[in-house]
């Protein structure tokens, strides 16, 4: 399993035997059952997830008692409460299994050695948190620039598997709709393919 993580590392830079050997040591094996919590709004993150398989969450509970789903993660993808793990601060996001998963943890002391030790680990982790600020990005200008439908089916585009992994009321939660509002977009399109 952990072949998959050096794929994905070997796809983002130009990390050699030693840089792939040093993240491994590092790594713990972890799994969680479906709605298992990695981690709890309150306490601080200690760790990056890297899953191997599963799709996760991160949310929090805003002021009306609602979560508001901020990202997913499936296969292939790093998790984590960046603000909290960087900053070593109490999180306010929660981070959940919305499957069963298997992961791999890197704890935030060992990610800061790694990286000072390896200017290609260093290299990856860095295009990773960059690929992961363009997506928000993008997803901050899509809920201002498209109308529900648009931001759907762009979302529908570009992240097909997700709509049939991820239920309905958290996919309507990530893309800032009442479930009842993505229920119409979802009838509206199964009307017009009959």
């Amino acid at each position: 399993m952990i072949n998959r993580l050096f794929d994905h590392i070997h796809k983002f830079s130009q990390a050699v035997d030693s840089d792939l050997r040093l993240i491994e040591a590092a790594l713990s094996k972890k799994e969680f059952k479906k709605k298992d919590h990695l981690l709890t709004a309150g306490h601080t993150c200690h760790y990056k997830y890297f899953i191997l398989s599963g799709c996760i969450r991160s949310y929090f509970v805003n002021n009306k008692g609602a979560e508001q789903i901020v990202n997913f993660a499936i296969e292939d993808w790093w998790m984590t409460d960046y603000d909290s793990f960087i900053n070593q601060n109490i999180s306010q996001l929660n981070i959940q299994a919305i499957e069963d998963c298997t992961v791999l943890r890197l704890s935030k002391s060992d990610f800061d050695r790694i990286t000072t030790q390896s200017p290609a680990l260093s290299t990856y982790f860095r295009t990773i948190l960059e690929k992961r600020h363009i997506a928000d990005q993008r997803r901050i200008q899509y809920m201002f620039n498209l109308s529900g439908e648009e931001m759907y089916d762009t979302f529908f585009e570009h992240n097909p598997s997700f709509t049939q992994r991820v239920p309905q009321y958290m996919l309507a939660s990530y893309l800032g709709f009442t479930p009842e509002f993505l229920s119409k977009i979802r009838k509206k399109k199964a009307e017009k393919r009959s």
